[in-house]
């Protein structure tokens, strides 16, 4: 009873708005002084050992990364050099857009965070072209998630440091759903572009264009190169290669193209404390939860409903997913990962399904989750940057909505995409 009652509170408190952060935290340290032989103590002790892991210190260096990229306007220079060979066909500029989040996704590590980069400038320019504002706040809305997916993942990143799985074999399980993923929301959205006949067409592609902005751009598109070819090589660790990252990011854009000067690069940095700070605190909270859900026995009360329902591991998924989509009408995505990854974890793996997987089918969902009314963050996001009201974007989202479930069944019922490469 005290359990039921317990996550009442928390689902009421959510309701009225309050941060995850503090709703998990004060749901479970009430928890905590209802437990009899449990020391208060726990509670420090528990957020304190939840961030104080070696995995989530590539989250403040990444952050930053992503947001020195964004503010270099850098998604200008990648545009012009994509746009050069595909402007070409109808819908073009949209395609370019999609691709544009594709390279975000490889260094943001955040769904919002590519979103916000490439949404003015996208919006902008696709609005020369006459687009409907709803289309082009759904594109980059719907383009901006695959940062969650694409290494390096803060989603993954989070997943790792929680249960124990290496967070580079998750990024590498990251890399074919994601590039999957791309390619199904670029048929999508090309087939949209045709069906209404949005855009304007150039006569060929400029290769000369291409050649000749292809080596200013060379140093920003060296930079997934650099993250993913060190962490599969093995010449760094993802923490590692976060802080190498972010140092590439700021030499890139103060030294090379000379779009920040350093009171940039610190007002970035600020942020990115911020944004950090946001994230470990409703890690804290999540694992103090977990701590006490775990001492209340409800992972093993679970997983022996479960057993008595003699559930498959593929019933176990569908439920799962449903589980997941429903939480993300009502969760941001790190408090989703932290709230139920200590749940689901073990009950997967006890039915023998690959962790990893899993791990993808939960990014998965939570890239859904970010497109999402009420909650979906990529749609207010856009809402405000294309100054269109909310209800509007998800109208345009519809589409490469059902594209979203498209790739989260295939995920889900052919575990080879996510473990080819490992």
């Amino acid at each position: 009873m005290t359990l039921l009652l317990s996550v009442g509170g928390l689902l009421a408190m959510l309701a009225l708005g309050f941060h995850a952060a503090i709703v998990m935290g004060l749901v479970s340290s009430g928890l905590v002084f209802s437990m009899d032989n449990v020391p208060i103590t726990v509670i420090a002790q528990t957020a304190f050992r939840s961030i104080d892991s070696y995995p989530l210190m590539a989250i403040p260096m990444f952050v930053l990364m992503g947001n020195v990229m964004m503010r270099g306007n850098i998604v200008e220079v990648i545009i012009e050099l994509i746009g050069s060979i595909v402007r070409c066909i109808r819908g073009g500029l949209a395609v370019t857009v999609m691709l544009s989040c594709v390279f975000f996704a490889a260094v943001s590590g955040s769904s919002v965070g590519s979103s916000a980069a490439i949404g003015a400038a996208a919006v902008d320019g696709l609005k020369r072209e006459s687009y409907p504002p709803r289309f082009s706040a759904a594109l980059v809305a719907v383009g901006g998630t695959l940062g969650l997916m694409i290494p390096p993942s803060l989603g993954f990143i989070l997943i790792g440091s929680i249960v124990g799985i290496p967070v580079d074999k998750l990024f590498i399980a990251g890399v074919i759903p994601g590039l999957m993923e791309a390619a199904l929301l670029l048929m999508t959205t090309v087939f949209l572009a045709r069906k209404n006949g949005y855009g304007s067409t150039t006569h060929k592609p400029d290769f000369k264009g291409f050649a000749k902005r292809l080596p200013g751009a060379g140093g920003a598109l060296s930079m997934p190169v650099l993250i993913f070819g060190s962490i599969y090589l093995g010449i760094f660790t993802p923490t590692e290669v976060s802080a190498v990252a972010a140092a590439y990011a700021v030499i890139l854009c103060t030294l090379v193209y000379r779009t920040m000067n350093l009171g940039a690069v610190w007002s970035a940095a600020q942020d990115s404390i911020l944004q950090t700070a946001m994230i470990f605190a409703v890690v804290m909270g999540g694992s103090l939860l977990g701590f006490v859900l775990a001492r209340m026995g409800a992972t093993s009360s679970l997983i022996g409903l479960m057993e008595s329902l003699e559930m498959t591991p593929w019933q176990f998924l569908i439920l799962a997913n449903i589980v997941l989509l429903v939480l993300g009408m009502f969760l941001d995505g790190v408090a989703m990962i932290v709230l139920t990854a200590p749940l689901l974890f073990p009950m997967a793996i006890h039915l023998g399904i690959n962790p990893i997987h899993f791990a993808v089918i939960m990014v998965a969902n939570v890239e859904i989750a970010t497109l999402t009314p009420p909650i979906g963050l990529n749609l207010f996001v856009m809402s405000g940057i294309a100054k269109i009201p909310l209800e509007e974007v998800v109208k345009g989202v519809m589409p490469f909505y059902f594209t979203r479930l498209l790739c989260l069944g295939l995920i889900t019922f052919v575990p080879a995409i996510s473990l080819v490469l490992l």
